[in-house]
């Protein structure tokens, strides 16, 4: 008997819903990552927990070993799985996946319970500073900090202290640039301009920056998979202050001319795959000079505070932040990094991300009739935070993101929750090449099972 879940339990009662998470008739290691349609489905056909084989950490959905006449569930017609599971099935876009090769061993060498002011301390803090500015050739004049809240307190604390004496263009055009939008009209009560779109998953028109504003802009916008081209739309003889959130470009896309940027705000958790919590902020001299002749109109918090008696904090920029980090995430930052020298430094880098993107490109153009890509235009697509369009309703994807989790095959890539529905897959350095190709296939085979249990 081949079954097809009736349409009637796509939408079941919140009580049925709690009533069925209780029963002992659906088997806990069945109900990890399904939706709630499909426990429905197993616990009316009353589906035993003695009757099911062990199913191991990366178990399956529905055991290959086992014959039909043993199957105590109605035969549902899936499709046959892919042999080929990729090795990690970390695609998350934040935190994301480690790099290669690591392992808690890496970390043996942790300064912990250690005071970060200890000799030990600094010196870790320091190379911190000093290695990342090697690996992005960064130009010798531009300064380094780490700094709290992870790339949010580093964008944070560059527009707090740093805009104000001139009109402020916010380029924005998903969740994280409306975000810094409404901070700078609503809580630092700026003169704003908004640069944005309507449309989600593309660009606002860059040609509206003012080269005599300063300019607050995300470099890849994550939560849409969209970015900018280049960076041509800012002007070399600007006025103007540029202010980047770089949190999901760096270390993982070419981003051009570092001086077009005079404050760059970043993290560790996304392109080398490094542990959160910690963000840097980088400052050319334009940004220096502002600093050292800006008075902010608003009382800055002590975490963001970057001057010391009208002077840029000198002991800040070596590498000396203002709270305690954590020396634990300082050592996993410092083998990600020594990771990223082993395999070519940051050119192989970007080289890796453009080699992941092009497996999802290719993907996309082979299974055109049900996926597409958000952003519609080639030249401002990211190719880190890769985010897809599925033909089908939120039900479908949803099933289709439990079938891949169950199966132990894609984790975390469901999209933003304010974008539109479907799936976003991180491509950057830190993941296999053969990995990615290897969840093409799932991602196909994800997309015809849901087609028989939910429907499309």
């Amino acid at each position: 008997l081949t079954l097809r879940k009736p349409p009637s339990l796509l939408s079941p009662p919140q009580s049925m819903l709690h009533a069925v998470s209780r029963t002992p008739a659906v088997p806990a290691a069945l109900t990890l990552g399904l939706r709630a349609s499909t426990r429905l489905l197993l616990a009316q056909h009353n589906v035993q927990h003695s009757t099911l084989p062990e199913l191991q950490p990366r178990h399956h959905l529905f055991p290959r070993d086992i014959s039909p006449a043993q199957q105590p569930w109605p035969q549902i017609n899936l499709p046959p799985r892919p042999a080929t599971m990729p090795e990690v099935p970390n695609f998350s876009s934040g935190p994301c996946a480690k790099h290669p090769g690591w392992s808690v061993a890496e970390l043996s060498q942790a300064a912990v319970g250690r005071s970060h002011r200890s000799t030990l301390g600094k010196e870790k803090l320091r190379r911190a500073v000093d290695e990342t500015r090697a690996l992005l050739e960064l130009p010798d004049d531009y300064r380094i900090a780490i700094m709290p809240g992870s790339a949010t307190g580093a964008v944070e604390a560059a527009m707090w202290s740093l805009l104000g004496p001139r009109p402020v263009d916010m380029v924005h055009w998903e969740h994280f640039g409306q975000m810094w939008y409404k901070q700078a009209k609503d809580e630092l009560k700026l003169d704003v301009r908004s640069v944005s779109t309507r449309d989600y998953g593309t660009l606002p028109d860059l040609a509206q920056v003012n080269k005599a504003h300063d300019t607050v802009f995300l470099y890849n916008g994550s939560a849409a998979g969209v970015k900018v081209p280049n960076l041509d739309f800012i002007a070399r003889d600007r006025e103007g202050l540029t202010i980047c959130d770089a949190t999901s470009s760096i270390f993982a896309m070419d981003m051009g001319d570092w001086t077009k940027m005079d404050a760059i705000a970043c993290a560790w958790q996304k392109g080398l795959g490094s542990e959160a919590a910690h963000g840097m902020l980088i400052l050319g001299p334009r940004a220096v000079e502002r600093l050292e002749s800006h008075v902010p109109t608003v009382p800055i918090p002590r975490i963001y505070r970057m001057t010391v008696n009208g002077k840029l904090d000198e002991h800040l920029f070596e590498g000396n932040p203002v709270n305690t980090p954590s020396l634990l995430c300082v050592e996993d930052y410092l083998s990600a990094l020594s990771w990223a020298r082993s395999v070519g430094g940051a050119r192989e880098l970007y080289a890796r991300n453009a080699r992941n993107f092009g497996v999802m490109e290719r993907f996309v153009r082979e299974n055109a009739s049900w996926v597409s890509f958000l952003a519609a235009d080639p030249a401002s697509r990211s190719t880190a935070t890769v985010t897809l369009r599925v033909d089908g309703t939120k039900v479908h994807v949803k099933e289709m993101q439990a079938l891949l989790a169950a199966e132990g095959v894609a984790l975390d890539i469901n999209a933003f929750p304010s974008a539109p529905v479907g799936l976003r897959v991180w491509c950057g350095p830190t993941v296999e090449t053969a990995d990615l190709e290897a969840l093409t296939l799932w991602l196909r085979w994800a997309h015809e099972a849901a087609l028989e249990l939910v429907g499309p």
